[in-house]
């Protein structure tokens, strides 16, 4: 992986929802390894900014890229090869609560083209080894707890080795002790290589865990390097 060259770059961009314009002027830069938080108010365009870089929205100005794919102008076709790019962790797991910690990871690699057994048997081991859920692969999400079940959402986003997670308030329904072992986790996930960028409201955890800090406001978009600046 080439640490020089940014996951996403975004440059002069504005984003709309419908024709309201939500934040403009954005140039930003996340390179491998980075940790971003990324804050803001209610309502200030974090989620809309999301969106955008996982192509639920398009960004109608500037120029930006992620993982490769161009976010201007990218084809319906090229959405799901972006997403294969790409973690996504929700706030609500966004789990399958009809099958096991196994087939829930089992039914999204084989939605990606996964197709032999052994691989795929193999790749969810290894997954769950690094969430620390390598004893649960047949437990039912209802049989796990919170904390375990954002373990496996998380899980899920590695499962195709992405180039960045983006991570939407991953902590927001957890206890702090539960939240810190989530952040843990992230931390280290971005030390081998994997950029994260998560949305938080909780200044506690960017206090534990310092990263570089991405700001909405004012229809703005501020990243400064470190928090301590």
């Amino acid at each position: 992986m080439n640490r020089d060259k940014p996951i996403i770059s975004i440059y002069d961009g504005g984003i709309f929802q419908g024709h309201s314009l939500i934040l403009s002027d954005i140039t930003f830069n996340i390179y491998p390894s980075e940790f971003v938080y990324l804050i803001g108010a209610t309502g200030s365009g974090k989620s809309t900014l999301l969106k955008v870089l996982y192509a639920e929205l398009k960004l109608e100005d500037g120029t930006g890229e992620i993982a490769g794919f161009a976010l201007k102008d990218f084809k319906k076709s090229d959405i799901p090869k972006l997403r294969r790019k790409l973690g996504v962790v929700f706030q609500d797991f966004q789990l399958l609560f009809d099958r096991d910690a196994f087939d829930n990871l089992a039914f999204v690699l084989k939605a990606t083209g996964w197709k032999k057994q052994d691989e795929i048997n193999s790749r969810i081991k290894e997954v769950l080894t690094m969430v620390e859920l390598d004893t649960k692969a047949h437990k039912m999400p209802f049989e796990l707890s919170g904390g375990e079940q954002q373990r496996l959402a998380i899980a899920r986003a590695l499962l195709n080795k992405p180039a960045i997670i983006l991570a939407d308030e991953p902590t927001g329904n957890l206890d702090p002790k539960t939240s810190d072992g989530i952040l843990f986790l992230l931390h280290d996930i971005s030390e081998s290589g994997t950029a994260v960028l998560m949305a938080t409201h909780d200044y506690r955890i960017m206090d534990k865990f310092p990263g570089i800090i991405m700001k909405c406001e004012g229809g703005k978009v501020t990243l400064k390097r470190r928090t301590e600046e």
